[in-house]
C-alpha cells in the first residue's frame, strides 16, 4: 500500500530568512528594545539603577574635586531629580557629531568624558552608555546645565531630542541638573523606594568624605541629610552598631600606588560572622573581585607572620587561615582605579587582574606596621582568630561526625526526610515544615514526584550568637544541612544543592514566626550563597477558612480578609447615602468600606499611643484643616503643634516635655480627602455614643436637640437588606452593621497552626503550585540586611528594645 506524504507547504515570505530579516538597530532603540542588557532587569532594581547612573556621574565630579553637594529629589509624579554643584556636562558644538556636547553625551551610546583621562582620573561610570540608558528608558528628562555664568536647558523624549539647547537665565555658580521620569511601557511599576533610594545615597556619603547628600520624597515629605567626615570609618562604626568592639580604635589607612588609590577601614568585635564591603569608584561589588581577593590574602598574611614574628605560631601546620582571621571582622575597602573592567554594565564584580597584586601589596605594608606599632590590638585580633581555629578543628570534626552518621542512619533518613523521586535539582522543592504534625499531612499532601518534606521539631539554634561548631552540634541544623546536600563552612557549595526551591513552611502565630526568623538567620550568616541565588521561600499559609452555605473561602491576609466580608455584608444590599440622597454602586460601597476601615485601624493605633482620636479630629489647623503633628503634654495638658517650628518654639526653655509624634497624621488627612467625594469627613467616623439618643442608633429620625439638651445626629446611611433596613449614624457604625450582615450564618476556621489543616487543605492553600503563595527571599540592602540580623538575633538588648518601640505603632494584627 502506497505511504501518503504530505507536501511541504512552500514558504511564505514571513517564514523565509533572508537578508531582509537582519535589522540593525540604532543605539537608543537597541536599548529600549533589551533594557535588561544595560540596566540589569525592567523591575524594582532597574528602576533604580537609572537613579544611580545620574547619581554615579554627580560623585564622579565630586571626586574630581568639582563641587560638594548632590540634591536628589523624587517628585510627586514619580519622576527624579538630581542637582550637582559640578562643572556642568560642556554645552559647546562637538566637532564630529556637529551637535552641543551634552547632546552628543544624553542621546548617543558610548560618548562620555569618562574615556579620557585628564577629565577623570578614576570615575564609576566608564562605558559610556550610563546617562544615554536613563534618557533611552524615559518618557522625558530634561537637562539644565550651569555653566560660564548661564542656564542651559534642553528636553528629550525616549532618548530623542525633543527641543535645542536653549540659553534660558543666568547662573552664579555651575552644576548640572537631571530631571527624568521612567517609561511606563519599559517598566511595569514605577514606584521608587526611599528606603533603597536613602541607603545607597548613605554609601556614597560614606565613601566620599566631605560629601553632602539630601535627599528629598514630595510623595511622602520625607527628607534625609547624608554627610560624615568620618568616612570609612563612620561606615564601619555604622555597621558595628549594636556589636562589641574588641578594640575601641578603627583601623584606617589610605595609600596610593601605581596611580590606584586603596582606602581601607577596620574593626573587629565579638561576633562570629564577618562583615565586608567592598567598593571600586564608588560602585559597591557586591560579588567582589580582584580587590577585595587582594584584601583577604593580605590581611591573613600580616596576621600569621605577626604571630610568627612573635613566636605565637611554630609550625606551619599551626597558621591561621583566611577564615579564622576573618571572624569577627567588619571592614570597608574601597579602591579608585584608572580603568576599572566590571563584569556587565551593573557593575557587581571588579576584574582588574592588577588590583589584587595592588590591594593585597598595600594593606598588607600598612597592617603589618599597625600591628607591630599597637601590639595590644593585634594581640586581641590574634587571640581571636586562635579561638576561630580552635572552633574551626571542632566544626570540621562535627562536619565528619554529621557524615559518618549520615551513612549509618541511611535506611532510617526517610522517616526524617520524606524525599522526592525526581533526581534533577531544578525541579525539586524542599518544604521545611514547623512540627511532626505539620509535617505528616504535608508527606501525605504533597506531590510525591517533585516535593520533598522536612519535619523540625521545636526552635533551632540562634546562629547568629554561636560558632559554627556550636550550630553543627544542633540535631536540627544538621539535618537542614544534610539534606540540602551543599556542606557548610569550608566545604560548602551552593552548586551541590539538591533542591532549587527550599520553602520554609510554619505556622502564622508568633513561634512560627519566631521559627521562621531562626531558620532566616541560618541561611543568611551560613548559607547565604542560597539566599543570593534566590533559592530561598517563605510559605504563605492562609489565616482563615470562611464558609457560608456552600461558598468556601481561604484567607491568607487581614485586607482579603476585610474585603471578603465587606463583599458578604453588601451582598444582595442596597447603601444609599442619606446626606447626598444617593444609592451607592457595590464598586462604590466597597471603597468607602475600605476607607473606614483604614481609619478604624489609624484609629486604634492612635489610642494605642494614648491619643484621643475624636481630639485630634476637633484639632485642625484653622487655616489649613491639615491634622496636628504633635500632641506635647505639658503639664499633663495637651498641646497641638502643626509643624517644628511650632515644636521648638513651645519647647524651648522646657525641662521636661512629653513630646508624642503623630505618624499617622498625614495617612489620615489623605483619607479626609478621599471621603470627601462621599460628603463625609473625618469627624464622623466615631459620633460619641453618649451624646447621641438611642433610638437614633434604630430607626427613628432624630431632631438637633434632645429634651435634656444633649447633641443628636441625623442618621448618614440607610442599608436595605431584603425589607429589613438600619440605618448608621457614623461611619463606624456603617462598619460594624456591614461585618454583623457579613457574619450571619458564617462559620470561620482561625488557622494558627499547620497542623490544624488536613493533608488536603494544606495541598490546596500552600502546596499547590497553581494555588499557593510564595515569598521569595532576597538580598537587596545588604548593610540593612547586616544591621536588622544584628539587632534583633544579637546581644545587645538595648538596640532590640529601641527597635521594637520605634515600630510597634506599625503592627496591625498582634498574635498574642
Amino acid at each position: 500500500m502506497p505511504k501518503t506524504i504530505k507536501e511541504a507547504p512552500a514558504k511564505t515570505k514571513s517564514q523565509s530568512y533572508d537578508a531582509t530579516n537582519i535589522q540593525v538597530l540604532e543605539g537608543i532603540e537597541a536599548v529600549r528594545r533589551r533594557p535588561a542588557m544595560y540596566i540589569g532587569d525592567t523591575s524594582t532594581r532597574g528602576l533604580h539603577h537609572l537613579v544611580w547612573e545620574v547619581v554615579d556621574n554627580s560623585v564622579d565630579e565630586a571626586m574630581a574635586g568639582h563641587g560638594n553637594l548632590i540634591e536628589v529629589k523624587v517628585h510627586e509624579d514619580s519622576s527624579i531629580t538630581v542637582n550637582d554643584q559640578g562643572r556642568g556636562i560642556p554645552v559647546d558644538m562637538h566637532k564630529t557629531e556637529k551637535k552641543p556636547a551634552v547632546e552628543v553625551a544624553l542621546t548617543t551610546l558610548h560618548a562620555g568624558g569618562k574615556f579620557d583621562h585628564r577629565t577623570y582620573k578614576v570615575s564609576g561610570g566608564l562605558h559610556g552608555v550610563g546617562v544615554s540608558c536613563v534618557n533611552a528608558l524615559s518618557e522625558w528628562l530634561e537637562v539644565e546645565v550651569r555653566r560660564d555664568g548661564k542656564v542651559h536647558h534642553q528636553r528629550y523624549e525616549r532618548g530623542k531630542t525633543k527641543t535645542k539647547l536653549t540659553i534660558v537665565g543666568k547662573a552664579s555658580g555651575t552644576g548640572t541638573k537631571i530631571t527624568f521620569r521612567a517609561d511606563r511601557e519599559i517598566f511595569n511599576k514605577v514606584d521608587y523606594s526611599f528606603e533603597t533610594l536613602s541607603n545607597r545615597l548613605r554609601e556614597l556619603a560614606f565613601l566620599n568624605k566631605g560629601l553632602k547628600i539630601l535627599l528629598e520624597d514630595e510623595r511622602s515629605e520625607k527628607t534625609q541629610e547624608f554627610f560624615y567626615q568620618g568616612g570609612l570609618v563612620s561606615f564601619v562604626e555604622h555597621l558595628n552598631k549594636g556589636k562589641a568592639p574588641l578594640h575601641k580604635q578603627v583601623i584606617q589607612f589610605s595609600r596610593e600606588k601605581e596611580g590606584v588609590v586603596v582606602d581601607l577601614a577596620l574593626q573587629y568585635n565579638d561576633s562570629f560572622t564577618e562583615t565586608i564591603f567592598s567598593f571600586a569608584n564608588n560602585i559597591n561589588t557586591t560579588e567582589g573581585g580582584t580587590h577585595l581577593s587582594g584584601f583577604k590574602s593580605a590581611l591573613t598574611r600580616a596576621l600569621n607572620n605577626y604571630c610568627k614574628n612573635r613566636g605565637q605560631i611554630k609550625d606551619s601546620d599551626q597558621q591561621l587561615s583566611g577564615e579564622d582571621v576573618r571572624e569577627g571582622l567588619t571592614a570597608v575597602i574601597s579602591i579608585r582605579i584608572p580603568n576599572p573592567q566590571f563584569e556587565g554594565q551593573t557593575k557587581t564584580k571588579l576584574g582588574n587582574s592588577e588590583a589584587e597584586g595592588l590591594t593585597a601589596s598595600v594593606v598588607n605594608d600598612a597592617l603589618s606596621a599597625f600591628f607591630e606599632e599597637n601590639p595590644s590590638v593585634a594581640n586581641k585580633i590574634v587571640e581571636k582568630g586562635i579561638l576561630a581555629a580552635r572552633a574551626r578543628e571542632a566544626a570540621r570534626k562535627a562536619r565528619e561526625l554529621t557524615r559518618r552518621k549520615g551513612l549509618l542512619e541511611m535506611d532510617s533518613l526517610p522517616g526524617k526526610l520524606a524525599d522526592c523521586s525526581e533526581k534533577d535539582p531544578g525541579l525539586c522543592e524542599l518544604y521545611i515544615v514547623e512540627g511532626d504534625s505539620a509535617g505528616g499531612s504535608a508527606k501525605q499532601g504533597r506531590d510525591r514526584r517533585y516535593q520533598a518534606i522536612l519535619p523540625i521539631k521545636g526552635k533551632i539554634i540562634n546562629v547568629e550568637k554561636a560558632r559554627l561548631e556550636k550550630v553543627l552540634a544542633n540535631d536540627e541544623v544538621r539535618t537542614i544541612i544534610t539534606a540540602l546536600g551543599t556542606g557548610v563552612g569550608e566545604e560548602f557549595s551552593a552548586e551541590k544543592i539538591r533542591y532549587h526551591k527550599v520553602i520554609l513552611m510554619a505556622d502564622a502565630d508568633v513561634d512560627g514566626s519566631h521559627i521562621r526568623t531562626l531558620l532566616l538567620t541560618l541561611f543568611y550568616r551560613q548559607l547565604n550563597e542560597l539566599i543570593k541565588k534566590g533559592h530561598i521561600y517563605i510559605a504563605q499559609p492562609p489565616l482563615y477558612k470562611l464558609k457560608r452555605g456552600k461558598r468556601e473561602e481561604y484567607i491568607y491576609d487581614e485586607a482579603a480578609f476585610n474585603e471578603l466580608l465587606f463583599d458578604l455584608g453588601l451582598d444582595g444590599a442596597t447603601l444609599t447615602g442619606l446626606r447626598q440622597k444617593k444609592e451607592y454602586t457595590t464598586a462604590q460601597a466597597k471603597e468607602l468600606l475600605n476607607l473606614i476601615a483604614e481609619v478604624e485601624f489609624l484609629s486604634k493605633a492612635l489610642g494605642r499611643k494614648g491619643v484621643n482620636f475624636i481630639e485630634l479630629v476637633e484639632n485642625r489647623h484653622q487655616k489649613t484643616k491639615k491634622l496636628p503633628i504633635f500632641i506635647v503634654k505639658v503639664e499633663g495638658n495637651p498641646q497641638f503643634l502643626y509643624s517644628d517650628a511650632d515644636l521648638a518654639k513651645l519647647t524651648k526653655g522646657q525641662k521636661e516635655v512629653d513630646a508624642l509624634e503623630i505618624y499617622e497624621a498625614k495617612e489620615l488627612d489623605e483619607i479626609g480627602d478621599k471621603l470627601k467625594k462621599f460628603g463625609l469627613d473625618l469627624d464622623e467616623f466615631r459620633r460619641v455614643e453618649e451624646e447621641a439618643a438611642p433610638e437614633v442608633r434604630g430607626q427613628k429620625k432624630s431632631k438637633t436637640k434632645t429634651a435634656a439638651g444633649k447633641k443628636e445626629y441625623k442618621p448618614l446611611f440607610k442599608l436595605t437588606e431584603e425589607k429589613i433596613s438600619q440605618e448608621a449614624i457614623s461611619l463606624e457604625d456603617l462598619l460594624k452593621i456591614v461585618r454583623v450582615l457579613a457574619r450571619k450564618g458564617m462559620q470561620i476556621q482561625r488557622y494558627k497552626g499547620l497542623g490544624e489543616m488536613n493533608p488536603t487543605q494544606l495541598w490546596e492553600t500552600t502546596m499547590d503550585p497553581e494555588r499557593r503563595t510564595l515569598q521569595q527571599v532576597t538580598l537587596e540592602d545588604a548593610v540593612e540586611a547586616e544591621t536588622m540580623f544584628t539587632t534583633l538575633m544579637g546581644d545587645e538588648v538595648e538596640a532590640r528594645r529601641l527597635f521594637i518601640e520605634e515600630h510597634a505603632p506599625e503592627v496591625r494584627f498582634l498574635d498574642v
